[in-house]
């Protein structure tokens, strides 16, 4: 399974910002029972979780932090997933990184990552 993440890039606090990631390589049975999320790094800190979606989109999670202000939407016709980021703080400022797996505790397949950053 191949993970392409976009969308990363420079952005002021305050402001918006959409990462998608394309999924390719595997069946439609497999994304059906995966859930796909977001996964965080920022310097010197430990991957965290952002959020994640199941199939039919009707069940997210997000992290503590990034309730109210993110949003994670999937295109199952599309294998894509998206993390829509709003009221961005420099605290978001982190390696964005896509995943799929039967849960967010038991991921199989990771992106490449992609570069958020916050300036205040």
């Amino acid at each position: 399974v191949q993970l392409q993440a976009s969308g990363g890039g420079l952005v002021q606090a305050g402001g918006s910002l959409r990462l998608s990631c394309a999924a390719s390589g595997a069946s439609v049975r497999t994304f059906q029972n995966s859930i796909m999320g977001w996964f965080r790094q920022a310097p010197g800190r430990e991957r965290e979780r952002v959020g994640g979606i199941n199939w039919n989109g009707d069940r997210t999670y997000y992290t503590d932090s990034v309730k109210g202000r993110f949003t994670i939407s999937r295109d199952n016709a599309e294998n894509t997933v998206y993390l829509q980021m709003y009221s961005v703080k420099p605290e978001d400022t982190a390696v964005y990184y896509c995943a799929v797996g039967p849960s967010l505790s038991s991921i199989m397949y990771w992106g490449q990552g992609t570069q958020v950053t916050v300036s205040s």
